[in-house]
């Protein structure tokens, strides 16, 4: 059995340093215009639907909990108690390739059925963009690009953290468009924790 790596206090900084600085980067190169339009199809959604897979999914439950507590109707997908999509709703999608079949394909049947759809992805070229209404692209790397020429970490980890900061960005912006107070929104807080 080998002996495991020693850790350095110097690893973890390094580490830190490495992902604030790709986060830095790619919040620098975002293009918020783009996100412009989609806080314009949350105001104006009846109801809000959001779908991903795996840690892009997470993010996206994240930011459905934001817009609940703002007072919106929002469901997310695969969850026993989300109802039938229709005209007059927003889905939001997410998916770093914009390939994810899952997520594509509740784009699809969401566009077919006459629902706004906007999404986040790295690349405006792939599926999901084109069943978008509006798309917001995150200029990360793709989790199956493992070159380390966009980011050094692992597997899409930066799409997902720059998906974060976005979904809040936009949370926030609806939120101060609203004008209600944070004493207003906490009641809507969980409370069976």
């Amino acid at each position: 059995m080998t002996e495991p790596a020693v850790l350095e206090h110097t690893d973890l900084a390094g580490n830190l340093a490495l992902i604030t600085s790709e986060i830095a980067d790619i919040i620098d190169r975002l293009d918020i215009g783009q996100a412009a339009p989609l806080v314009r199809l949350i105001q104006q959604a009846d109801r809000i639907f959001v779908v991903g897979a795996g840690r892009s999914g997470l993010v996206l439950k994240m930011a459905a909990m934001r817009l609940m507590h703002l007072g919106l109707t929002v469901h997310v997908v695969g969850e026993s108690t989300t109802p039938a999509i229709g005209p007059g709703d927003l889905l939001i999608a997410a998916s770093g390739s914009g390939t994810t079949s899952s997520v594509v394909h509740a784009a699809a049947t969401a566009a077919r059925v006459g629902a706004k759809v906007a999404s986040y992805t790295t690349t405006a070229d792939a599926a999901l963009a084109g069943l978008s209404d509006r798309v917001f692209i995150i200029p990360a790397a793709q989790k199956t690009d493992h070159r380390g020429t966009l980011s050094r970490q692992y597997s899409g980890s930066l799409f997902e953290q720059a998906l974060l900061i976005a979904t809040e960005a936009v949370f926030h912006t609806v939120w101060d468009l609203d004008g209600v107070p944070a004493d207003e929104l906490w009641p809507r807080h969980a409370n069976l924790e």
